[in-house]
């Protein structure tokens, strides 16, 4: 089965974190970009094979700014082409500025069926500093009403890492989510990417990052409550209830296909990657005339062999030594460097399967990286 994710590349504003690719003056073209959009997934179906759609993706950007025209617009041709599985998952990414009852009624009438709310701290001056449009309070209330609604697949997101929060002060926003009753949680650790707000004002000392032992306690703090809470840690960053893992993201992990459609997006099949260029405009006045809009590659055997290492060491389901083996035969320095992270107590001691344990995933990017196929 494959998912199909929606880039939608508007936003209302710039967080300061944040190095996507959206417009925040995408008015006076809203109505094209989403025309295209159409006419890029209608143009692209034989891509898919006739597989499956189990899951679909609106992400961005600020999906929730869609109007219900434009969001069945997308959901309509996307039925019309693919073969979308009767219960497949349908992921909105939504701000908690965007969350009202109104919203919340399209949304299931279009047929949404998991909310990815971005709230990202319960703490107003971090909102503040890092241009976020929602207050604590309606980060609250967004969860409730989306509840009330009847959404009974839920996710936030939360930011750990942040200058001056302290460990306590992480642990009570984990809490909180704990309590609001959500199926799931996404945590990130605050990156610094160069072309974005917060590394100008890191590089003018008007902001002061958090150290790699605070940003490690706090992860550790994070595995620890929702451990104790009920959560599965099933990638590094996720987290689920009564396995409520995210269908679409786990696709990713596991190298399925995924077909990504709109400016920017990425899109695999298993053996090519290809992206979209992250220009709005020209990728609407290329569309269907040209191939400029778009640029691919074939992935080499090593290239294949390091991505599958790269996800599928921060999951759950590990990785397949079968599967690598279809790609390249064990070598005997990786063979080596397999022994010893299972005697640091790093990996589960499997014949199957390459699966850390909890000790290991603190160590996963450097773990990989030792594991690559040079």
């Amino acid at each position: 089965m494959a998912g199909i994710y929606i880039h939608i590349p508007f936003c209302k504003q710039k967080c300061t974190y944040c190095d996507f690719h959206f417009s925040t003056t995408f008015e006076v073209y809203r109505s094209e970009m989403i025309e295209t959009i159409c006419q890029e997934i209608k143009l692209r179906t034989s891509e898919l094979g006739g597989e499956i759609i189990k899951s679909i993706y609106f992400g961005g950007g600020t999906p929730s700014i869609l109007n219900e025209v434009e969001l069945l617009a997308i959901l309509k041709q996307i039925k019309e082409v693919l073969n979308v599985h009767s219960e497949a998952e349908i992921t909105l990414e939504a701000n908690p500025d965007d969350v009202t009852i109104e919203d919340l009624s399209t949304w299931k009438k279009a047929g949404i069926n998991r909310l990815s709310i971005g709230i990202q701290s319960f703490k107003a001056e971090d909102l503040r500093w890092m241009n976020r449009a929602h207050t604590v309070e309606e980060a609250e209330n967004a969860v409730l009403l989306a509840q009330k609604a009847g959404f009974q697949n839920i996710t936030v997101d939360l930011i750990y890492g942040l200058p001056n929060l302290s460990l306590s002060e992480w642990k009570s926003h984990v809490e909180k989510v704990i309590a609001m009753g959500v199926q799931h949680i996404s945590a990130y650790c605050l990156t610094i990417e160069e072309k974005t707000a917060l590394n100008k004002l890191v590089k003018e000392q008007k902001i002061i990052p958090a150290n790699e032992d605070q940003q490690s306690d706090q992860f550790e703090l994070l595995i620890d409550v929702l451990e104790t809470a009920g959560f599965e840690q099933y990638e590094i960053s996720n987290f689920a209830r009564d396995k409520h893992y995210a269908v679409h993201n786990t696709n990713y992990w596991t190298g399925q296909t995924y077909l990504g459609v709109g400016p920017s997006a990425h899109s695999f099949d298993g053996k090519s990657r290809r992206w979209n260029v992250s220009n709005n405009r020209q990728y609407m006045t290329s569309m269907g005339k040209d191939s400029s809009w778009f640029t691919s590659e074939l992935l080499s055997d090593k290239e294949q062999w390091n991505e599958l290492i790269m996800t599928g060491l921060r999951t759950t389901f590990g990785v397949s030594l079968e599967q690598l083996k279809a790609i390249h035969s064990l070598t005997p320095s990786f063979e080596v460097k397999l022994a010893e992270f299972k005697a640091y107590g790093w990996m589960e001691d499997s014949p199957t399967l390459l699966r850390l344990t909890k000790e290991g995933k603190l160590k996963a990017d450097y773990i990989a990286s030792e594991l690559f196929l040079d």
